[in-house]
């Protein structure tokens, strides 16, 4: 990943981990381009129409401005399944499950770089205050859900 763009997943992750703190649970999507956007959704967790309506409200603004990279971020729940694949949930009030983390899910895209996806995982202080981790990189997206994070951003500006 090149510093142009871990200079706009840091950006995009940082904005997200005020609002976990502030337990606002929004998808914030980073636009580079001509000029740079960020977006938000609160919705987005909601279903998977919800979604992939943000998803492509933000393509449509990504094409607008020729966009040369963008970043997703979104907070779920993950769990490390069989094998190496990585799957997610929407974030709720239950108690997390045996294996499962509090994580900022995020897939990155740069014109030159091509698609990063990753994590930023953070655990809780007994107050409820999340401590964040440093964003880790994966080779693959997650796993085990009708959409994850950035997959129609990616086949609408990609495809």
């Amino acid at each position: 990943m090149n510093e142009a763009t871990l200079g706009l997943l840091l950006d995009v992750v940082g904005r997200l981990e005020r609002n976990v703190t502030a337990r606002r649970c929004p998808a914030i999507c980073g636009l580079e381009g001509e000029r740079r956007l960020t977006l938000s959704d609160h919705g987005y967790l909601r279903d998977d129409a919800a979604a992939e309506a943000f998803e492509r409200r933000a393509a449509a603004q990504a094409e607008r401005i020729r966009a040369r990279r963008w970043v997703i971020a979104v907070p779920m729940i993950i769990d490390m399944g069989p094998g190496a694949s990585l799957r997610g949930r929407p974030v709720s009030n239950r108690p997390l499950r045996d294996g499962e983390q509090e994580a900022i899910v995020w897939t990155a895209f740069d014109a030159s770089d091509g698609l990063d996806f990753g994590i930023v995982a953070y655990t809780r202080r007994p107050g409820g205050q999340p401590v964040y981790h440093d964003p880790e990189i994966f080779t693959a997206p997650l796993a085990s859900t009708a959409i994850a994070p950035g997959s129609t951003l990616r086949a609408v500006l990609l495809g």
